[in-house]
């Protein structure tokens, strides 16, 4: 990194972001910006005005956010979380087809025995335990919304993306024109992209029209199959450019100090779909930008290693959280899965203009100086100083972090064992020595007045860490019954109404990961 690039435009960071809630759709990259644009053309031919148009096309760009951060529990009922994601845009929800698609999924991938015990579970009360999960996820899109700066329509919108024309959806089974236009549009959009994809023009045409009345509004579905080819062929052979030409504030730059703040925010929702390690990117990203001052790395390369330590985890998001919440050993399978993230990482960063140096960073964040690493196995003189920076702090960081089949390890276990790994090669000792110079500084104590007791306040880090009440009981020698009292207090408290919305409160005031420390006054 010799020299600054342009910094990218809002609008191409946060379509970089919508490339990451593709894969877990199990979608192609840019199946989000597709529906974008599609949906500014259905916006148009329904007349809808330019504040309207706006919200539209973010809503429809970021409408599933949620999904990645309730992965987690969305994996406890249907197992592969992406593949079940995948498979329900060819199903209408509702009626038969809903419950045969339900039995068909349930514990998806796992044993005969848990199936039957999950859809045993479930199928008690299936549309209230699904109704739970989705409004856990319409909070989960609203908080995550907030949290990257959309402003508040499109925070509105997306919480109603479950609910249905018919008033058969979800969490609250709202109806017409209750439901807002922008999302109503958004909805038709989606389906359309995936089915016309799948079907071609006549198959998104019959979709559309099967479902006219009850999951669409009859007049959005009525100004896509007037002209169907019209709308579908605005999107061209060049989504990106198609999506970044019709964005409502495409001309809107970054400064610096707002595109930390943003890739700090994704490297949040990144984090997201493994609770455990909440806090990760955050850490990983303050750790290298104190150790690259210490290396005498240019403020150049500072930003790039800093800004790739958020972002290096996005790739997550593209692997099941059935894998990532495994206890124990990996299939062969698995493992290989596991290994794609990083180039999952890649496949989102090097869509956004400026960011190549930032994605060859964070892409290497698993790879040796042995050659022994992934995805790629490059070693030696290939990893430049940041790449070599960024693994070093990632191995540290995540030695320090629980994980499903381990508990977290102690400051000594953990430089002990990246230690070793500087002895057989496969880290840089300059970087790891930076590294655990930078870790041992303590970190900025951030004054809180949620009136939160030690105890609400320890409790609140197990939640976000994605423990339930039972686990947390468990831990902490507590009932079951005392644990709850104490979340829905420190809830009440802070705001929040799930584990997400508690998550990001702890992320915010330094109270998120095993080492966190807040200061209550």
């Amino acid at each position: 990194m010799t020299g600054r690039s342009p910094l990218p435009r809002r609008v191409e960071v946060l379509a970089g972001l919508s490339v990451a809630i593709d894969l877990g759709l199990g979608q192609p990259a840019e199946h989000m910006l597709r529906s974008a644009v599609i949906a500014c053309r259905l916006s148009d031919r329904l007349g809808l005005d330019r504040t309207q148009r706006d919200t539209t096309y973010y809503a429809t760009l970021l409408m599933w956010i949620g999904c990645h951060a309730d992965s987690q529990e969305y994996a406890r009922w249907f197992g592969d979380d992406i593949a079940v994601r995948s498979d329900a845009y060819l199903v209408d929800w509702s009626g038969i087809p809903y419950f045969r698609f339900l039995l068909g999924n349930v514990a998806r991938g796992e044993p005969i025995g848990y199936r039957v015990k999950t859809m045993a579970t479930l199928f008690r009360d299936a549309r209230g335990q699904i109704a739970t999960l989705v409004h856990s996820h319409c909070m989960s899109a609203a908080a995550l919304a907030r949290h990257i700066g959309l402003g508040p329509d499109v925070e509105r919108a997306i919480a109603f993306t479950y609910e249905r024309y018919d008033g058969g959806g979800l969490p609250n089974g709202v109806s017409a024109d209750d439901i807002p236009i922008e999302m109503r549009v958004a909805q038709l959009a989606d389906m359309v992209e995936v089915h016309h994809r799948t079907y071609g023009v006549d198959g998104a045409v019959a979709m559309a029209r099967s479902r006219r009345g009850g999951h669409f509004d009859p007049a959005v579905v009525d100004a896509f199959v007037t002209d169907p080819e019209g709308v579908l062929s605005v999107v061209g052979d060049d989504p990106w450019s198609s999506a970044m030409s019709l964005a409502p504030d495409s001309e809107i730059s970054l400064d610096e100090p707002g595109l930390d703040a943003l890739v700090m925010a994704i490297g949040d929702f990144g984090d997201l779909k493994c609770p455990f390690a909440l806090g990760h990117s955050r850490r990983v990203a303050e750790i290298v930008d104190s150790a690259a001052g210490q290396l005498g790395m240019s403020p150049v390369e500072i930003d790039g290693v800093r800004r790739a330590g958020y972002l290096h985890d996005v790739g997550r998001i593209g692997v099941s959280s059935q894998i990532w919440s495994k206890p124990g050993d990996l299939t062969g399978a698995e493992w290989e899965r596991v290994r794609m993230h990083p180039y999952l990482t890649d496949r989102v960063l090097m869509r956004i203009p400026g960011f190549d140096d930032v994605a060859a960073i964070a892409r290497s964040h698993h790879e040796h100086l042995d050659g022994t690493g992934y995805p790629l196995g490059i070693g030696g003189a290939a990893l430049g100083r940041g790449q070599r920076l960024v693994a070093a702090a990632v191995a540290f960081r995540s030695a320090g972090e629980p994980r499903p089949y381990r508990a977290e390890l102690s400051d000594e276990e953990a430089v002990a064992r990246i230690k070793r790994r500087v002895d057989r090669g496969a880290l840089d000792g300059e970087c790891v020595e930076a590294v655990l110079t930078a870790a041992g500084h303590k970190r900025v104590r951030i004054r809180r007045d949620d009136a939160l007791t030690p105890r609400e306040t320890e409790i609140l880090g197990l939640v976000a860490r994605g423990m339930s009440n039972r686990e947390i009981a468990a831990r902490l020698v507590l009932s079951e019954k005392t644990v709850r009292n104490h979340v829905e207090r420190t809830y009440t408290k802070i705001g929040a109404t799930n584990r997400v919305g508690a998550s990001l409160y702890a992320l915010r005031h330094g109270l998120a990961g095993p080492d966190a420390e807040g200061l209550s006054g």
